[in-house]
């Protein structure tokens, strides 16, 4: 099972490495790293859910991952002082802190985590590949069921469901699709009362298990 940085650093460190930075508040679809830039700092997600997308030659965004309150983005480009290689989207209002690059190597030698950072980074390559592996050969309504999935479980639930705040054409996006074929997909879900579009573009999930039992069960 993935694990959050935050679990395998353990809340002591987590704690600490959030203390070298003050509280930020970011908004749903705002921009929290881009793909390309150098790595000049990290960034902590404090709570909230962030989407690591790709961008490819001609424009085009792949969802690579949804990541959820604990865990840290960004720390590969200041590891190897490469090129940020993904773009990482806020899915729902987020708080974060933003650690400038030396004062996060300088703690990450002080407290001997590279090589627990750098496990947890191939960890993250694998959880990757294995989705975009999905986007090539899943069915729509799968690609999609799964997409949801991740965004419910990193979210910020409440008492009603969970909101995703992306467009039916920003979903599409992400997983590849044609926007006809995402509300073909959502149509029968919509119909049964286990998704509902809000009065902001995006959607409720009341019930994403029975969305993904149905899109399996029809790949």
């Amino acid at each position: 099972m993935y694990q959050s940085h935050a679990s395998v650093i353990g809340e002591r460190l987590w704690s600490q490495l959030c203390g070298l930075a003050p509280d930020r508040v970011r908004p749903a679809r705002s921009v929290l790293l881009r793909q390309g830039d150098p790595g000049t700092h990290v960034i902590l997600l404090v709570s909230g859910s962030a989407l690591v997308t790709l961008t490819g030659p001609n424009g085009e965004r792949t969802l690579l991952a949804v990541r959820g309150a604990g865990e840290l983005l960004g720390e590969l480009a200041v590891l190897d002082n490469q090129p940020r290689t993904a773009t990482v989207i806020a899915a729902e209002t987020c708080r974060i802190r933003i650690v400038p690059a030396d004062l996060f190597l300088a703690y990450v030698e002080e407290n001997d985590l590279l090589s627990c950072l750098l496990r947890h980074a191939i960890a993250r390559v694998r959880e990757s590949e294995a989705v975009r592996l999905e986007l090539a050969t899943a069915s729509v309504p799968l690609r999609l069921a799964s997409a949801l999935s991740r965004l419910v479980d990193a979210a910020s639930a409440n008492a009603s469901g969970v909101v995703v705040r992306l467009t039916q054409t920003e979903l599409s996006e992400m997983i590849g699709a044609s926007r006809n074929a995402v509300g073909n997909a959502l149509k029968p879900w919509r119909e049964r009362g286990w998704v509902t579009t809000t009065s902001g573009g995006g959607l409720l999930i009341r019930n994403m298990r029975a969305i993904l039992s149905q899109a399996q069960a029809h790949p």
